[in-house]
């Protein structure tokens, strides 16, 4: 049996235990060293003496399964686990700094910095999402950064893997988490679904940008309940100058039902790093709660407060990606954007919740100053983003699945490797190089980008037919 406390001092399993960092609810934080690590390192004991929480032990099996499992920067590292038969534990990296929670003081935030720690928590939890575990306690005391930047998730004990037996979901009928960021379907018993913390962080974020939670504070069961049938008090009836923008991404986030919300985690990161391409509909310049006959219909519809049917979330994170089409709409062959466009209508019928991000470059001199207008007297910049729309039209897409980027730069294959990366693209689909010896001598575009993305790249050729023409420049170059 596992002792009931751990002493400063003690040595186990080759660790060395320092100070205690913090004690929660839970488990306790102590600092450790070992002889063969350099970097500062946290143990975490649960909380195992008589009259504890039975689910302290159970949500710590789950930590323990699932943090050996994850990698990457917005997670803590894990450098080993201890068995309950002599001593539980996780040892991770200490990661410095403080929690989210020690900006509660500071709240309201500006809602430009509010919008851009959801960002980054967002994009920490697409991650996590492509890596099968849903992290079901996303709150300000859960979440850290790192000097860098990224976002870091923390306290894994609540998370649902996957691939792993959900000991929670197996051992106890109640739902467990914090209480004002847990999302409706939680209240079902609903554990497999990723939109749960999108739902999570549309309450950190209206929270932030208002100072008021939008359930309120209610602990009980009963009253928890009351959010599968009634909406919060949208932002803008709190503060008047709350951009529409911005309650748009917080009010779709609330949604009841997880399929009205972003379809993932990276798409709801897509939209908060582009405020000006964010798609409004009703809920941004809504002021008033739902009426109270939508209210009782939700009431006394069984379909929304009657457990759901288990989901793959594989199949569900694979159905939502981030399409990006790159191509030249001013210089670029017809048949090429042509088969750009039937290449990706093909891809976007098989996924009916991915988004599309229409990119072209406008590429600059290294040495010349760059005119913004044309020989019309046109926006250049202007003039590209109106063509990628009329590009786009036949392909008939909902606003919100749609969005057009016209960047400069010198260099369009880093221009868009760093638009895939930082919007967490998953498939970039780009023309190839036209015949040309200038062409054959350095490289193309399509070329470096098919070697050098993270993520899937599909180049296209124009129809055999078309191909017999005068040379043409390479698409985007």
């Amino acid at each position: 049996m596992a002792k009931p406390s751990v002493e400063p001092g003690a040595v186990i399993d080759g660790f060395t235990v320092g100070e205690c960092v913090h004690r929660g609810g839970m488990a306790t934080l102590w600092s450790v060293t070992h002889p063969e690590l350099a970097s500062p390192l946290l143990m975490k004991i649960p909380r195992v003496a008589e009259g504890e929480d039975p689910a302290a032990i159970v949500s710590f099996e789950m930590e323990q399964m699932i943090l050996p499992r994850l990698s990457g920067p917005h997670v803590p590292a894990c450098f080993g686990t201890g068995d309950f038969a002599r001593q539980p534990y996780v040892v991770i990296e200490r990661i410095p700094g403080k929690t989210l929670y020690s900006r509660l003081g500071e709240l309201p935030l500006r809602f430009e910095e509010a919008a851009a720690v959801a960002g980054k928590i967002a994009a920490a939890l697409a991650d996590l999402h492509r890596q099968n575990v849903i992290h079901h306690d996303i709150k300000p005391s859960s979440i850290m950064f790192r000097p860098s930047g990224e976002a870091v998730l923390i306290d894994f004990g609540l998370s649902h893997h996957n691939q792993l037996p959900d000991l929670l979901q197996e051992e106890f009928r109640l739902p467990y988490g914090t209480a004002p960021y847990m999302a409706p379907e939680r209240l079902l018993g609903v554990r497999d679904d990723p939109r749960s913390d999108l739902f999570s962080l549309g309450v950190l974020l209206y929270f932030f940008t208002t100072g008021v939670r939008p359930f309120g504070e209610s602990e009980s069961l009963r009253g928890m309940r009351r959010r599968l049938w009634r909406d919060p008090v949208p932002p803008r009836k709190l503060k008047p100058d709350y951009p529409p923008w911005l309650q748009e991404i917080v009010l779709r986030c609330l949604e009841i039902e997880p399929v009205w919300r972003h379809p993932t985690a990276a798409q709801l990161a897509f939209e908060l790093g582009h405020p000006t391409q964010v798609k409004l509909t009703a809920r941004s310049e809504r002021l008033k709660r739902d009426p109270i006959s939508t209210v009782l219909r939700r009431r006394f519809n069984r379909g929304l407060t009657q457990p759901r049917a288990p989901s793959d979330m594989a199949a569900h994170l694979v159905s939502g990606p981030i399409v990006a089409v790159a191509l030249d709409v001013v210089e670029g062959p017809s048949a090429l954007n042509e088969a750009l466009r039937v290449t990706a209508e093909r891809i976007l019928a098989t996924l009916p919740s991915a988004r599309l991000a229409c990119l072209n470059v406008l590429k600059l001199g290294r040495v010349t100053i760059d005119r913004t207008l044309d020989e019309q007297g046109n926006n250049k910049h202007i003039d590209r983003m109106v063509m990628l729309r009329h590009w786009a039209s036949p392909l008939k897409l909902d606003e919100h699945r749609l969005t057009v980027h016209v960047i400069e730069a010198i260099d369009p294959a880093a221009a868009i490797l760093e638009f895939a990366q930082i919007n967490r693209v998953d498939h970039i689909v780009i023309g190839a190089r036209q015949h040309s010896m200038l062409r054959a001598l350095l490289g193309s575009v399509s070329a470096r980008v098919a070697a050098e993305a993270g993520c899937t790249v599909t180049v296209v050729r124009p129809p055999r037919l078309a191909s017999h023409q005068p040379d043409q420049p390479d698409a985007l170059a």
